[in-house]
């Protein structure tokens, strides 16, 4: 065989092995379909999502997530009204609220991604043997009026036998991204934190964890992917990729271990080592915070609701089919089996 044929046959197999895995990775190009998200905050509760976008469940599927912070679900849900975010991540409560607004292009809830409250109840001072009693008569700071922080905060102490407009004093009037460091400051008595944030000030001795909330209030959908009528109608192959993405990141989550998924997310918490980082995510590991599959059940849903009514913050009764669609969470579990 001639040199020159010998270099034909290896360059036409490397065309073929070549061609073969792009073939098998034709979601692997330079034409993604962009999709911008919005988180409501950022915060280790959300790792399944960090670890879809880590380890490339987002491009396998087509997809280049352009992700962004809203700090705070009004200033999220603005972004999704507006089109600036195509897809936001935040308490499903925001689409209730939307819906009851009497919008037409209202928002609709396709995948869930945690299942319990991720934050947790920190006192000033340390607290052995801690119960609901322990807060009476003292200065919480909490959320704003309408949010799944506030309401939740609100549903457990009404569970606990504790008035919250009698028996505890509720800070309501701060941004959500500045509670931790206006309790670092000598602010109220107990606050309700979420990772990192919880860790931070147990770090500067300036909080003591006292509970998790989960404990507490049990499975609540706390926080969920949600989208516009009009562009999931547009774009159910957008909606349907991003759900498989996040379905194997959450079977990832749930099959590997708090140092492992440390590892994966550090590139979005630089601020912590991947000791610290495991610390916290193994405490949510053993809430069991995160939903194992996307789907959004309607008990949970009415659940919800009967919160949002208790607080007060209901106006009407929303049916469930009209703001949670589950068919592209049903698609990815029966794909990815």
């Amino acid at each position: 065989m001639t040199k020159s044929k010998a270099l034909l046959i290896i360059c036409t197999l490397i065309i073929i092995i070549f061609g073969f895995y792009f073939y098998k990775n034709k979601n692997y190009n330079y034409d993604l379909s962009k999709i911008n998200l919005i988180e409501v905050t950022h915060s280790i509760f959300y790792a399944p999502q960090y670890v879809a976008l880590e380890k490339g469940f987002f491009e396998e599927e087509g997809l280049e997530i352009n992700l962004s912070i809203g700090n705070g679900s009004d200033k999220a849900m603005t972004a999704l009204i507006s089109k600036d975010a195509d897809i936001g991540l935040l308490g499903p409560e925001t689409s209730i609220y939307i819906y009851n607004q009497g919008k037409e292009n209202y928002m609709v809830n396709f995948a869930l991604l945690t299942q319990k409250a991720g934050n947790y109840l920190i006192s000033r001072i340390p607290i052995s043997n801690f119960t609901w009693d322990d807060v009476k008569n003292k200065k919480i700071i909490g959320g704003r009026a309408g949010g799944m922080p506030e309401m939740i905060l609100e549903y457990v102490l009404k569970r606990n036998n504790i008035n919250p407009s009698k028996d505890v004093e509720i800070i309501q009037n701060l941004q959500f991204s500045s509670t931790a460091s206006a309790f670092a400051s000598g602010l109220g008595d107990f606050t309700i934190e979420f990772e990192p944030s919880a860790f931070t000030l147990e770090k500067q001795n300036k909080g003591y964890i006292v509970l998790p909330m989960s404990k507490s209030s049990g499975i609540i959908p706390y926080t969920s992917y949600m989208a516009s009528k009009e562009f999931i109608k547009n774009n159910p192959e957008k909606i349907q990729h991003f759900t498989n993405a996040i379905y194997k990141a959450q079977v990832w989550v749930n099959t590997h271990s708090a140092k492992e998924i440390a590892e994966v997310i550090h590139p979005y918490f630089k601020e912590n080592n991947i000791s610290e980082l495991s610390l916290m995510i193994d405490r949510y590991l053993k809430q069991d915070v995160w939903n194992i599959t996307p789907l959004f059940l309607e008990k949970d849903f009415n659940l919800l609701q009967n919160i949002l009514d208790s607080s007060g913050e209901l106006n009407n009764r929303v049916d469930f089919n009209d703001l949670v669609n589950n068919s592209f969470s049903k698609n990815s579990i029966k794909c990815f089996k």
